[in-house]
């Protein structure tokens, strides 16, 4: 497996699934009318952020920072596509528009950004500084307040993944793990060369934040038990070297997760991937392979033709039609 493969990797927004390579992005999202509308983005760097890339623990901060702007563009222009072609949308939301969706978008992340600060590491520090006078201030009470925050994790993904958008996005979710897969082992980019693939992959985001719940245990211990004030502030402000950590960790086990001690590692890690995914329809995978597609063609990777059963059009970040391929990927027409 050549190692240029393993620099692609994405997300799943609504109705669909955003691909990102070195220099280029791709959001795919199925639309009503069973078309898939795929939006692309050139990926520049300014120079000062690519000598960050070299730079361990800074590049983290930079790469979590990256995919955060870019998974919330992504989400918008899914936003978009939903409200200017999903006709029921439009009529029980007739003043509906793309930019107060967008806004409404960016405004929930922050919110959500806020509340998950405190629901992760505030909330656990509370409920484990009102039990310190029986568990004492050592060791015990941070794997106690780690303990919290793990039950807390897997909670909030457990409930979140009972409602039906959500499995859905979920969905999505194994449909891009199941395409990078197949790209990584060489198989084709087809619903049959991704399908027999696993849900699971050594560098989801979901691992990612059980390893950040295993690093606050470390991190936070080695700060001792100070005053509530310097414990709320810690908590905050050490979240970016925590999450830096996390980044190095999950970069060096997906290097290495050949070797078996790894992988025993990281097992946890996998296990926590399936209350975050679902095995994808043919329609979800199809939208994945799409998205992967577009960016490896802009890369310039000698693939086959995309062969996906619906046409593709290519539109602009507000959702506007720019083009139409054929399901073989030839260009029909220009709109």
């Amino acid at each position: 497996m050549a190692d240029e493969r393993t620099i692609y990797g994405g997300q799943a927004v609504l109705e669909g699934v955003m691909m990102r390579g070195v220099r280029h992005l791709a959001t795919a999202v199925r639309l009503p009318d069973g078309r898939i509308a795929v939006w692309e983005l050139p990926l520049a760097s300014e120079r000062w952020a690519a000598r960050l890339r070299h730079v361990p623990l800074l590049r983290g901060v930079l790469a979590l920072w990256e995919t955060l702007v870019l998974g919330v563009r992504a989400l918008v222009f899914s936003a978009h596509v939903a409200v200017r072609y999903d006709p029921e949308l439009e009529q029980t939301k007739p003043g509906t528009s793309a930019s107060s969706w967008g806004g409404l978008l960016w405004g929930t992340v922050a919110l959500s950004l806020a509340l998950s600060v405190g629901l992760f590491f505030l909330l656990p520090l509370g409920v484990a500084s009102l039990l310190d006078r029986w568990v004492g201030s050592g060791w015990t009470i941070h794997a106690l307040e780690g303990t919290i925050r793990l039950g807390i994790l897997l909670g909030y993904l457990a409930v979140i993944g009972r409602t039906p958008d959500i499995a859905r996005v979920f969905g999505y979710h194994g449909a891009e793990h199941k395409t990078i897969h197949a790209w990584e082992h060489g198989d084709p980019l087809t619903v049959e060369g991704a399908r027999p693939h696993s849900l699971l992959h050594p560098r989801c985001g979901t691992g990612f934040l059980l390893i950040v719940v295993a690093l606050s245990i470390v991190v936070f211990a080695f700060l001792g038990w100070p005053s509530l004030v310097w414990r709320v502030l810690s908590r905050v402000a050490l979240i970016p070297l925590i999450a830096a950590l996390a980044y190095e960790i999950i970069r060096l086990a997906a290097r290495w997760f050949h070797l078996r001690p790894v992988r025993v590692l990281l097992a946890p890690s996998l296990a926590l991937q399936r209350l975050t995914t679902r095995e994808p329809d043919d329609a979800m995978l199809e939208t994945a392979i799409v998205a992967l597609h577009r960016v490896l063609v802009a890369e310039g990777h000698a693939v086959p033709a995309l062969a996906v059963s619906a046409p593709v059009i290519v539109v602009d970040e507000a959702g506007q039609e720019q083009a139409v391929f054929a399901p073989s990927g030839k260009r029909e027409e220009r709109a």
